[in-house]
């Protein structure tokens, strides 16, 4: 969309916005980031799918890759309360493709280091990693974790340091320790972590369009006018 009929189209919906909704809408806006994103590959389980991604909003993170060679990704509305409308899903589910490759190279193409979150002869501590670039965090299935494809295509491997008997944790607290670390190192460095200018304008408008009521039927009625 042209910028300018975008602009005038985000100052004609805020009119049919409440002025608490457009400030909140502004004050998240540059909070989120697309520096840091989360893959999920082949997660089953509604509740552990809805916590990753209401853990994402949370966090500021805007962009989640789903990844569904194998299982179908079915948040709950109970468990998101609606954070996943907030977010920009990519959904990675084409019959007879090897959809983590799909995935994987979409991230590399944009410039994204794939880290596995496994633990793994030649990982490294989640609080040394390295982030001064473009990250994708990647979370495996519930029982059998990331696959052998997965760890094959990975530029590198994170695990979640451990004080007990346990080797793992349950995939949603996974991602959200990851990115409650991984964003707080982040906000309070130098790297240049928000979205631009024109990355804030799509979300304003995306967001102002879910917000409001007959959203579709007033952007008709504007473009009808212009």
């Amino acid at each position: 969309m042209d910028p300018q009929i975008r602009q005038d189209l985000i100052t004609y919906l805020r009119e049919f916005s409440t002025e608490s909704r457009w400030e909140r809408i502004q004050e998240i806006v540059q909070k989120r980031t697309r520096h840091l994103t989360v893959v999920v590959e082949d997660i089953y389980q509604p509740h552990n799918a809805s916590a990753v991604l209401r853990s994402c909003d949370g966090f500021g993170i805007q962009d989640v890759h789903i990844i569904e060679n194998k299982n179908e990704f079915e948040p709950s509305s109970q468990v998101t309360i609606g954070a996943d409308q907030w977010l920009t899903i990519h959904r990675y589910n084409q019959p007879k493709v090897d959809n983590t490759e799909l995935c994987f190279n979409t991230l590399k193409e944009q410039g994204y280091k794939v880290i596995a979150t496994t633990p793994h002869k030649e990982d490294t501590n989640l609080n040394a990693l390295d982030i001064s670039g473009k990250t994708a965090l990647v979370f495996g299935s519930e029982i059998d974790g990331i696959s052998d494809r997965a760890m094959e295509l990975a530029d590198g491997f994170m695990k979640i340091p451990m004080y007990g008997f346990s080797e793992s944790f349950n995939i949603s607290v996974s991602a959200a320790v990851c990115l409650y670390n991984l964003t707080r190192r982040l906000r309070t460095s130098e790297i240049p972590w928000p979205l631009d200018t024109e990355e804030m304008e799509e979300l304003k408008l995306k967001w102002l369009r879910q917000s409001i009521r007959a959203g579709e039927e007033l952007e008709k009625a504007f473009f009808e006018g212009n």
